[in-house]
């Protein structure tokens, strides 16, 4: 079954099943962002294949993250999609955006269970029982507990990579904190396959560790995150928007705050609505992925190293009770006509 499956997703990705392209003339040629993590990944390639398959579209896949797909967006109205964007990164240009009809917010909550903020492994709290119930205010006066590999007199908190948006809310944190002067030092772990290696290798050596994450994600199933209150109110819009999301040195003074209440939205653009028209746009505000669904995606794609257009396939296989209800039946029936079902 697991062969059929990868040879299915190639013939999907070549176009040999896209039979349904030329049966549909009412979509254009779409452009869509897969960006750089697993979920996003994943659900740029079911949009591809469901909007290929279902309705008839051309869809290209570009690479792409938080912050330059957004900006490409809103300057340049390309890609056409972003199946993912992490709203809080973009607060305010993203209200002025829909405000002025360059982006759609097209479903407003495409996965359920979302949240960021900063976590423990169970072994930090294994080695040091001490941490257990520590709020981050707490943690923060002990940076002895998580000593840097390079310089181990310093605390080693894991922020975000370079044009992720969390990058920017960790570096504020860090100064509004003063992690610095207690003793903290910030690791840029470079990439999302490094952010997850400082979690692995910390998990499986049962050292702490101690930094950002969100869910649903595979990394918080399969090795029990622990999300820590950070033992402060959330200190408003204003200030998040404003200053913690603002790159270093724009804001001064940033006050120390909880994490924002996370929020995840499918964009389009102006030209996705008209090129693709109502069905395509239908689909997006239906598509829903339950949080329990998503994470045992994303375990699969962790387990057998799969790309997204490999899960792709073995989500509409294994979860038609979830993708059937996003789209019309006949359009259901060309999906799994298309992807041999």
């Amino acid at each position: 079954m697991k062969i059929k499956r990868i040879l299915i997703s190639a013939l999907v990705i070549l176009g040999f099943t896209s039979l349904s392209n030329v049966a549909n003339a009412n979509c254009g040629s779409l452009v869509i962002a897969e960006q750089n993590w697993a979920s996003a990944e994943l659900m740029a390639n079911v949009d591809k294949v469901i909007l290929e398959e279902g309705y008839g579209c051309e869809v290209e896949l570009v690479p792409g993250a938080t912050m330059p797909t957004f900006t490409s967006m809103n300057d340049k109205g390309t890609p056409d999609m972003n199946p993912e964007q992490w709203a809080n990164a973009v607060y305010e240009p993203l209200k002025v955006a829909v405000k002025e009809k360059r982006i759609f917010v097209a479903n407003g909550a495409p996965i359920t269970g979302l949240g960021e903020g900063w976590w423990l492994t169970p072994g930090s709290i294994e080695k040091h029982p001490e941490l257990k119930g520590m709020t981050a205010l707490q943690i923060l006066e002990r940076p002895d507990l998580f000593p840097d590999k390079e310089d181990p007199s310093k605390g080693a908190f894991v922020g975000c990579p370079a044009g992720w948006g969390c990058q920017l809310a960790n570096a504020n944190l860090f100064v509004a904190y003063e992690m610095e002067k207690k003793g903290w030092k910030l690791i840029d772990p470079g990439s999302a396959a490094g952010l997850d290696g400082t979690i692995s290798k910390a998990s499986d050596s049962g050292k702490p560790w101690f930094g950002y994450y969100w869910n649903p994600t595979s990394m918080v199933g399969k090795y029990g995150l622990i999300p820590v209150e950070f033992g402060v109110e959330f200190a408003g819009r204003d200030n998040w928007d404003n200053c913690i999301m603002k790159p270093a040195g724009e804001c001064a003074n940033p006050k120390p705050t909880a994490w924002t209440k996370s929020e995840v939205n499918s964009l389009i653009t102006k030209s996705f609505k008209e090129k693709a028209g109502k069905g395509p746009t239908k689909y997006v505000e239906k598509r829903t992925y339950p949080g329990e669904v998503m994470n045992g995606m994303l375990v699969y794609m962790a387990d057998n190293q799969a790309k997204g257009s490999d899960a792709a396939i073995e989500f509409l296989v294994r979860y038609p009770d979830v993708w059937t209800k996003w789209v019309p039946s006949n359009v259901a029936d060309k999906i799994r006509k298309g992807i041999g079902l």
